[in-house]
């Protein structure tokens, strides 16, 4: 356990980011998935700047790496052109 009142904050302030990170995390995944699901072009192109959104912010707060959301980006943006 620690033993400086500062320490003991930053095991809070840790603990509640890393709550906040892991819920942002698991949403983005949740809607790349969705997204990768989807069948019809109108629903996807509406969907897709959300999304697009998402990973941006996780890559601006390190949640992930920046070229890995361009990776999802490119080919999330991919697979909408390729719908008919």
């Amino acid at each position: 356990m620690a033993n400086h009142k500062s320490a003991i904050k930053r095991i809070r302030s840790n603990e509640a980011k890393r709550t906040l990170n892991k819920y942002q995390h698991k949403t983005a995944r949740n809607a790349v998935r969705k997204l990768r699901g989807l069948t019809n072009k109108a629903e996807a192109v509406t969907l897709f700047p959300m999304v697009a959104a998402m990973l941006d912010k996780l890559a601006k707060r390190n949640v992930i790496h920046k070229n890995k959301a361009s990776n999802l980006k490119s080919g999330l943006q991919v697979h909408v052109n390729s719908l008919a």
